[in-house]
């Protein structure tokens, strides 16, 4: 166990939404980067990643983005094809992926598509009309759970998983346990970095038996 240090106050009231950003972005870490795949009204297929991302609810199983909208506050190709269509899909981003995923991250007109840009194969959606990417080793198929406006500037859309797509190897069926190590996931740090989760160990969460003995086995020793 660590010992207490000192520490920097920063009251958010104080900062400005660029400066709040970077300190989230910096110490909220790693994240999970949701490789987003939706279709436009039209038809024309958009991929982009988004690290304000995770799984809320698995009853019903139901996980969120944060989708920041343009600079003049009109939605970006992912929020808006989502509002219009009422689906998308959430494919997981591993290491082989990440070079494809930047390709989508860049800023293509809202008539290009990404997926062709980075060389990916679009595989049709069972259960929604928005492709997931074959190439990725775990993919969501979502409808529009419930949208929330937090402000002008950004959007949480909550997604209601409907069918997953895992690569054979990662999962057991039997059990529904997944290989981290065959998934090797990749998340998303501060900056232009990047986190592997192979850095990985186990932990058990303690009984509260267990950690009350242990205290009272320190404090009868003089090591608490």
């Amino acid at each position: 166990m660590t010992q207490p240090g000192s520490h920097r106050a920063f009251d958010f009231n104080d900062l400005s939404p660029r400066e709040a950003y970077k300190v989230m972005i910096g110490t909220i870490v790693p994240r999970p980067i949701a490789w987003v795949t939706t279709v436009s009204p039209d038809g024309v297929v958009n991929a982009a990643p988004y690290s304000f991302f995770n799984c809320l609810s698995a009853d019903p199983p139901i996980l969120a983005l944060g989708v920041e909208n343009k600079t003049d506050r009109s939605f970006k190709d992912t929020a808006y094809n989502i509002r219009m269509t009422e689906c998308f899909t959430v494919n997981i981003v591993d290491r082989p992926n990440v070079e494809a995923m930047a390709v989508t991250a860049a800023g293509f007109d809202a008539d290009v598509d990404e997926l062709e840009m980075a060389g990916l194969t679009a595989a049709p959606g069972e259960k929604v009309i928005c492709p997931r990417i074959a190439e990725a080793p775990v993919s969501f198929e979502c409808e529009r759970y419930l949208g929330i406006a937090v402000s002008s500037a950004r959007e949480i859309i909550l997604g209601r998983i409907v069918m997953a797509h895992i690569r054979e190897d990662i999962i057991d069926p039997a059990t529904c346990y997944s290989d981290h190590e065959k998934l090797d996931a990749i998340g998303r740090m501060g900056g232009n970095g990047y986190a592997g989760t192979l850095d990985y160990f186990d932990w058990p969460t303690p009984s509260a038996e267990d950690v009350l003995e242990s205290l009272e086995h320190s404090r009868a020793t003089g090591t608490a």
